[in-house]
């Protein structure tokens, strides 16, 4: 990153120095380091990214109790979408009574268990900060996958 009397300048952007001089956008990619020395730039590697899902920038964390019920509503929608594929095993099951297959009844709960084990993983945290590092239960594989038919485990957050 470069930075003129303190601020940032972004590449491929024309700007001005103090004294009034104007340079065109492609300046900063031609010119040399020691050119760029000569009118006062200064290179500085770039900071850590933000990660905006939790910080609006360094040091600025997002308002613990909204991200906590946005992540939760997330999830819920999350398990909505990881059941809907077998609802129709359900609706078959209510309208004339064949069985729903065992490992199909034991996906249906897991996902529905590691829901709430999630939910209250999330709601446990009490900063923006602890939640950000929160390393959260994985979702079940839906029971496709071990026949080959599956090879991911359905949607969801990961944090890294």
């Amino acid at each position: 990153m470069f930075l003129l009397l303190g601020q940032p300048l972004a590449v491929d952007v024309p700007f001005k120095t103090p004294d009034g001089t104007q340079y065109p956008a492609n300046w900063l990619r031609l010119s040399t380091l020691e050119e760029k020395a000569a009118i006062g730039i200064t290179e500085v590697p770039d900071p850590t990214p933000v990660d905006t899902r939790f910080y609006w920038d360094h040091g600025i964390p997002k308002d613990h109790t909204q991200l906590v019920e946005q992540l939760v509503a997330q999830d819920k929608t999350t398990a909505g979408q990881l059941l809907s594929g077998s609802d129709w095993l359900v609706i078959r099951k209510d309208e004339i009574g064949t069985a729903i297959p065992p490992e199909w009844e034991a996906y249906r709960a897991d996902v529905r268990s590691t829901c709430n084990t999630r939910e209250g993983e999330l709601r446990a945290t009490k900063t923006t900060e602890e939640l950000a590092g929160l390393q959260l239960s994985e979702w079940p594989v839906d029971p496709r996958a071990y026949k080959g038919i599956q090879k991911k485990a359905s949607p969801g957050r990961t944090r890294g």
